[in-house]
């Protein structure tokens, strides 16, 4: 009951399992929803074709370039977003423990 009342701290181990999960679960269900929302739903499916062929079909070549690295790089970058946001959170818990125990 502790953790339920807030006087114990989510431990480490916790903040890592829910770190995988956020960096590699989730963007991974996201796509495989929106694949399964594009086939399951007609006018979702219809209205992303439609817009994926007029977008694309107006962009150079170098611009279909450009716009992928920069999809890319955004995708990196919440990554790295993700695991500074833990990193931080860990080392949160880490300092109050040593201080905790002084």
């Amino acid at each position: 009951m502790e953790f339920l009342s807030f006087e114990r701290f989510i431990s480490t181990q916790v903040l890592i399992l829910f770190y995988y999960i956020g960096a590699v679960i989730i963007p991974i269900g996201v796509f495989i929803f929106g694949k399964r929302l594009l086939y399951k739903f007609n006018i979702f499916g219809a209205t992303y074709k439609t817009g994926k062929e007029i977008v694309w079909n107006t962009l150079t070549g170098r611009q279909k370039i450009q716009v992928v690295m920069i999809l890319v790089i955004c995708f990196i970058f919440m990554e790295l977003f993700w695991r500074m946001l833990f990193e931080f959170l860990i080392a949160y818990i880490q300092i109050r423990d040593a201080l905790v125990h002084l």
